[in-house]
């Protein structure tokens, strides 16, 4: 649990670690360069490594929450001071690999993208910026942290250089990857307020926060339908985006239930919605090697 490993969680996690070099590979074949595994595995440790941070310094806040609070005493019998050594190791270990890339292809631009991707969970968890409870400035950092720049890592550790049409793909993931975080803090507003953690469903209200994560992830969704049709033609498009549609139109059903004194239920966000979207992560990485 300090992972977040609940399924289908893990699915994403990895979708998220190798889509970058899924559409640097150009085909299937293209996954056996050398650097591939590596990449991957570099992503996931920093992915997952955010998240045990996350967890680790959340535990006051997800002590408040009555469908959270497993997590927070997941942390403590971990032990909170191990939970940061943890995700600090896994961070550095990460961060190696991703040198270790570099150092091997000359492509420096890999080390920098996991540099980065330290910087932004850091700055996402920790004292004084923690950039959590600063509204949408949190998710964002967030999205493209879980979503971009894992993207940018593994499709530069395959070849050098962006191919334009990559830019919209890799950007939406992101964006999509933001508005989903707004939409998860929607359950977590009477804990947020507890602790002081100002996020989009605590600065805007619950309601209006859903409807802006919805706004985010629709724009997501036009940048992802853009950048398959400019890449692969329209015909990969509705592969592409049609399980983000049915996930951006259950987050749309919540708002007729939804207020500040009614909050959907974490467990069956995770349970029923998050599937879909874990589906549309996997279908991702499929197009890219099927249409080569």
């Amino acid at each position: 649990m300090l992972h977040r490993l609940e399924f289908p969680l893990p699915v994403s996690y990895l979708c998220q670690a190798s889509w970058g070099a899924c559409f640097a590979a150009g085909g299937a074949k293209g996954l056996l360069h050398a650097s591939v595994p590596a990449a991957i595995t570099a992503n996931l440790l920093l992915i997952v490594s955010g998240l045990a941070l996350n967890n680790a310094v959340d535990i006051p806040t997800d002590e408040q929450n009555r469908d959270k609070n497993y997590l927070a005493s997941t942390a403590t019998r971990f032990g909170r001071v191990r939970a940061l050594r943890w995700a600090a190791t896994e961070m550095a270990a990460g961060l190696a690999l991703a040198i270790t890339i570099s150092l091997s292809s000359g492509r420096w631009f890999v080390a920098g993208i996991a540099t980065m991707s330290i910087v932004m969970q850091l700055l996402y968890n920790l004292e004084p910026v923690r950039l959590k409870r600063r509204g949408f400035a949190g998710a964002g950092v967030f999205g493209l942290s879980m979503a971009t720049l894992p993207c940018l890592l593994s499709y530069s550790a395959v070849r050098s250089g962006f191919e334009p049409a990559v830019w919209p793909i890799f950007a939406s993931l992101g964006v999509m990857a933001i508005g989903r975080t707004a939409w998860w803090s929607v359950p977590d507003r009477i804990a947020d307020v507890a602790t002081g953690m100002a996020t989009p469903t605590v600065r805007y209200g619950a309601a209006r926060a859903l409807v802006l994560s919805c706004v985010v992830m629709g724009a997501g969704l036009g940048l992802l339908g853009w950048g398959l049709w400019w890449r692969y033609g329209p015909a990969w498009v509705p592969l592409g985006v049609v399980m983000h549609c049915v996930f951006l139109g259950g987050a749309l059903a919540l708002l007729r239930r939804t207020a500040d004194h009614a909050l959907p239920s974490p467990v069956r966000m995770l349970k029923r919605a998050m599937p879909l979207v874990t589906i549309g992560d996997a279908l991702l990485v499929v197009i890219p090697l099927a249409a080569g």
